[in-house]
C-alpha cells in the first residue's frame, strides 16, 4: 500500500497540465527557473508553487545558483515510476486481485 501512496503523489503532481509540461521540458536536461518561467504565462510565485509540488513528490530536484534555482528530473525517481507503472499495468501471478481469490473457490460446487 505504501508504494501506491508514494506513487499516487507523483501521478497527482502530474495531473496538472502545466506541471506535466514542466516535466516534459526537464526531460531535455537541467533548466533555470527563469527559462521555465518564460514558457508560461504565470507569476514567479505560481511557478514556485508548481516546482515545490514536483520536488516534494521526488520527481524534480532543484539546486540554487546565484539568485535562481536550476531544476532537473530525478532520474532515480523517474526509473522507479516507470517500473511501478509497468508493474501495475501488466498481468502477473502475484497481483493483488489474487489475494482474496480463495473466497470464490467452491462456489460452483455449492450451486
Amino acid at each position: 500500500m505504501e508504494d501506491y501512496l508514494e506513487y499516487a503523489k507523483v501521478f497527482k503532481a502530474l495531473g496538472d497540465p502545466k506541471r506535466a509540461m514542466i516535466v516534459d521540458m526537464l526531460s531535455c536536461g537541467e533548466l533555470c527557473a527563469c527559462m521555465i518561467l518564460e514558457k508560461f504565462d504565470m507569476s514567479q510565485s505560481t511557478l514556485s508553487h508548481h516546482m515545490k509540488i514536483l520536488c516534494e513528490c521526488g520527481l524534480v530536484k532543484g539546486r540554487e545558483q546565484g539568485k535562481w534555482t536550476y531544476y532537473s528530473l530525478d532520474t532515480n525517481t523517474v526509473s522507479r515510476i516507470m517500473r511501478f507503472l509497468c508493474n501495475i499495468t501488466s498481468e502477473k501471478e502475484n497481483c493483488i486481485c489474487q489475494e482474496d481469490a480463495g473466497c470464490c473457490k467452491g462456489w460452483d460446487e455449492n450451486e
